[in-house]
């Protein structure tokens, strides 16, 4: 069974909402019926956006970020890419991370899944 989708996740793999919505496709259960339409309509909105996987001959967006999360995402993407020095105390710690974050979300789309606000690239 695939995981359950939910607009609480800081981060969403799009692989797992579409596997969801695979597994819930053909459902006749009324709890389900609910689930099916909210994910059909989050990967509705991210269709044809570009990304990297591909799906029924679109292109999707693999990680959608809720926006709540987006700070926290770029310190550990300038991390994770190495720009700056995490075991350094400064300048890690004189670093305006929502600035950083702000302009970071120039590069990103958002996708409204309930009425959280997620990001992709």
């Amino acid at each position: 069974m695939a995981t359950t989708i939910t607009n609480t996740d800081d981060i969403i793999d799009l692989r797992d909402v579409i596997a969801r919505f695979e597994e819930i496709e053909e459902t006749e259960d009324e709890d389900e019926l609910i689930e099916r339409d909210e994910i059909k309509k989050l990967i509705d909105d991210c269709q044809g956006y570009g990304g990297d996987e591909q799906w029924r001959g679109d292109w999707y967006p693999v990680t959608l970020i809720r926006d709540s999360h987006f700070k926290d995402y770029a310190q550990e993407l300038a991390e994770e890419l190495d720009l700056i020095d995490n075991s350094a105390k400064w300048p890690s710690n004189c670093i305006d991370w929502e600035q950083a974050a702000r302009e970071l979300q120039m590069d990103y789309s958002s996708v409204e899944f309930g009425d959280v606000t997620y990001w992709y690239r």
